[in-house]
């Protein structure tokens, strides 16, 4: 009986497949965007006639199955969804289905009983090209995305390596779905210990992040958007721990190279606990220092060489009351406050301060001396701030 049946259908395989097709086109954008007519109908046909096929056949014979895993793949290339291939398996069970139930009411009506118990047989063989079809998409579909994150990684390198010719941008452009010409910045996050692997965030209110590894640190590309310099740090400050630098925001993505090595320099001018946040654009005296390091140990022996060489208890003492002075824009009181200590005493540490180096902090030159000088101290290799 289903022999019979199978060969009924299989000479309206034309009618069934126009069947099939409309009813997957007219419920569903996806396809209709995404698999051209002609391809749906040519493969429809084809699998609804290996399916037929299929119904007789042992599990080992059935190159239906080859075709389905195929098809499967064919479709997570052109990006159809998953669930629209599986909704067209559940429509063509119901179209098979309901062929071979008409056929057998007009020419064996006697037979509906038997047919009913073989139901099995065609739904099971549906169902197994539905199985081989969700699992060979989900496969090509996990394929896929490693491909396109490798591309992602390649094209952000380039990008952030300062290596991207025009050809380049454009691809990079298309492939991480940005502009080439817009308000962009670098974000560099170093960690004080052994970064745990966590999610670093790839949307800060209105800004999106697309992040790499690197030696060391990782660095994230921003669209800012209408964002502000000082929106994004304020959201990495509550978002990242650890120390990070901002470049300043360059206006397309060829200048991302050069954002990358101001956004690593503003990290530089950083502690190594933290948490702390620097944009370059607030710390460039710091930034200076750092890129000239020969001249910043002239700047350091010239200024403070006899306050160096004191003891290091007495050293480290003077050291940190000059920068939290600094900090506290030359007001003794408040500097007291942070240090826990007198008014008085800090005056008679900053006179002290201004015999060891031969300046004066009432003089704005020398005070520039002093502050770049104690930038040194602390950002240099083998600094002796404590």
């Amino acid at each position: 009986m289903l022999r019979t049946a199978a060969r009924a259908m299989l000479e309206r395989l034309p009618e069934l497949t126009d069947e099939l097709v409309n009813r997957v086109r007219m419920g569903d954008e996806d396809y209709c965007a995404l698999v051209p007519y002609d391809d749906h109908w040519a493969s429809t046909l084809e699998g609804m006639r290996l399916g037929i096929t299929a119904i007789l056949q042992e599990r080992g014979a059935r190159r239906d199955l080859q075709f389905t895993e195929a098809m499967a793949r064919r479709r997570a290339d052109q990006g159809l969804p998953l669930d629209s291939m599986m909704r067209m398996y559940r429509l063509a069970a119901q179209v098979t289905w309901a062929g071979i139930v008409d056929y057998m009411e007009k020419e064996h009506p006697d037979q509906l009983g038997a047919l009913v118990r073989t139901a099995c047989h065609v739904w099971h063989a549906i169902d197994r090209q539905a199985l081989v079809a969700g699992d060979t998409y989900r496969r090509r579909e996990s394929e896929l995305a490693g491909r396109n994150h490798e591309r992602v990684s390649a094209l952000l390198d380039a990008l952030l390596d300062g290596a991207a010719d025009s050809g380049v941008v454009r691809s990079a452009a298309a492939g991480l779905d940005l502009p080439e010409r817009g308000r962009y910045a670098v974000v560099t996050v170093r960690f004080p210990v052994r970064h745990d692997g966590g999610r670093l965030p790839d949307k800060l209110g209105g800004m999106r992040l697309l992040w790499r590894m690197r030696t060391g640190h990782e660095v994230a590309v921003v669209a800012m958007g209408e964002s502000t310099l000082e929106d994004l740090a304020t959201a990495l400050s509550a978002a990242v721990s650890g120390v990070a630098g901002v470049s300043p925001v360059v206006d397309g993505l060829v200048d991302l190279g050069e954002a990358h090595r101001l956004a690593e320099l503003a990290m530089r001018t950083c502690g190594d606990a933290g948490p702390e946040v620097a944009r370059l654009d607030q710390r460039l005296p710091a930034a200076l220092v750092i890129c000239q390091p020969d001249i910043s140990e002239y700047l350091v022996n010239g200024v403070l060489g006899q306050l160096l060489a004191l003891d290091p208890a007495d050293r480290d003492v003077l050291l940190t009351t000059l920068e939290t002075w600094l900090r506290c824009e030359g007001s003794a009181a408040r500097a007291a406050g942070r240090l826990y200590c007198h008014r008085n005493t800090i005056i008679n540490r900053i006179r002290r301060i201004e015999n060891l180096t031969g300046r004066s902090l009432s003089r704005p030159r020398d005070i520039v001396d002093l502050a770049l000088a104690l930038d040194a101290v602390r950002l240099l290799p083998g600094s002796a701030f404590p």
